[in-house]
């Protein structure tokens, strides 16, 4: 198994941990629900060095971004953010991902663990179209960075202490280049994938040890605590966010898993799938993916069956939890699109019995 620039902090600590996309990863420390509620109500840190980088420069550098991505470029400004996802070409996702603009010929591209290599033969196999040349225009960091995701209410005021640039005003997907505990040109985002606020902090392998040791300095005054894998997910579900290999994947499309909002059909952009897409916009699809809770006692897990009133199978659960704050089972799914509509009654498959349960907004919960 791999290693990220952390992982000796989190053995040290007595994590338990797990191979997740080849690293080995910290699953849990505390407990997950204690921490999930540490990073709702104060502040917590997860390692996701796992995650992909690349960097895409040159004067051919938007038009790429733009072709690759569903997402609208254009619209970024310089220190910018953008959630966005990589049609595959035959009417599925390759991967979601956040597209970063540093200026006009700069863009940084944050893709999954599981889809590194994935992502980047993807990348390579269009760069030519534009000119790119691989390793240079186009280029791999994913190994030579490492990232803190800083979650929580209070962790932008704790991070505050390290860097003299201001970030406790800075607004949601947008992000710096600055200095901070004494590492310079570190890239600071607020992005996040817990829904309670937050930062991510990226910086070369080597200064890592650094980073970690300031960060929990700099947080002990205000209850931090170090996260794993296992929280993560139940932070990110209960905020309705997405995750690839659950929600989305090769076969499911933007516009079915209810991405049509990252999906941009402008004149001025043409992208993969951009036709095939459009078509589901305006024909409409089968099935669409929808959060729901629970009405009756029980906790719906991936790959269990959705059905209707009279047992017949309308659907398959991606993801599903019992919610640390609303204290009853949620989960998120695909439904028969006749099945969608928020409210709706729908039954969860569990252990041969059909528990009783309801189409509902995401998220679940809201800071």
């Amino acid at each position: 198994m791999r290693h990220t620039a952390f992982t000796q902090f989190h053995i040290d600590l007595g994590a338990k941990m797990a191979e997740f996309a080849g690293y080995n990863m910290p699953i849990e420390y505390s407990g997950i629900n204690d921490e999930h509620m540490c990073v709702r109500e104060k502040i917590g840190v997860f390692d996701v060095s796992h995650m992909g980088e690349v960097w895409v420069k040159g004067p051919k550098a938007f038009d790429f971004v733009q072709y690759v991505t569903s997402n609208d470029v254009a619209t970024l400004s310089d220190g910018k953010v953008q959630y966005s996802c990589l049609p595959n070409g035959k009417g599925g996702i390759v991967d979601d991902l956040l597209v970063y603009r540093v200026n006009a010929e700069t863009y940084f591209l944050v893709i999954n663990a599981a889809n590194v290599e994935k992502d980047w033969n993807w990348f390579c196999s269009h760069a030519e179209k534009f000119g790119l040349k691989v390793g240079k225009d186009l280029y791999n960091a994913s190994d030579e960075i490492c990232q803190l995701a800083v979650q929580g209410p209070l962790a932008l005021k704790a991070m505050q202490k390290l860097t003299s640039t201001s970030v406790e005003d800075m607004e949601y997907y947008t992000f710096k280049k600055l200095d901070i505990a004494g590492i310079k040109d570190a890239i600071f985002s607020t992005t996040g994938y817990t829904g309670s606020g937050g930062c991510e902090i990226y910086v070369a392998n080597e200064d890592g040890p650094k980073l970690w040791k300031a960060v929990f300095e700099a947080g002990k005054e205000f209850g931090i605590q170090p996260i794993g894998l296992g929280a993560r997910d139940t932070l990110r579900l209960e905020s309705g966010f997405c995750l690839y290999g659950h929600e989305i994947n090769d076969t499911t499309s933007s516009i079915e898993g209810g991405l049509g909002w990252i999906t941009k059909f402008t004149d001025a952009k043409n992208f993969i799938d951009k036709d095939l897409l459009l078509k589901h916009k305006k024909e409409g699809v089968a099935r669409k993916l929808v959060g729901f809770e629970m009405v009756e006692k029980g906790i719906p897990r991936q790959h269990y069956e959705i059905v209707d009133a009279e047992g017949t199978v309308i659907g398959e659960v991606t993801s599903g939890t019992m919610s640390p704050m609303l204290k009853i089972g949620v989960g998120m799914g695909y439904v028969a699109t006749s099945h969608s509509k928020l409210g709706s009654e729908i039954f969860i498959s569990i252990r041969g019995k059909s528990i009783k349960a309801k189409v509902a907004k995401t998220p679940f919960f809201k800071k």
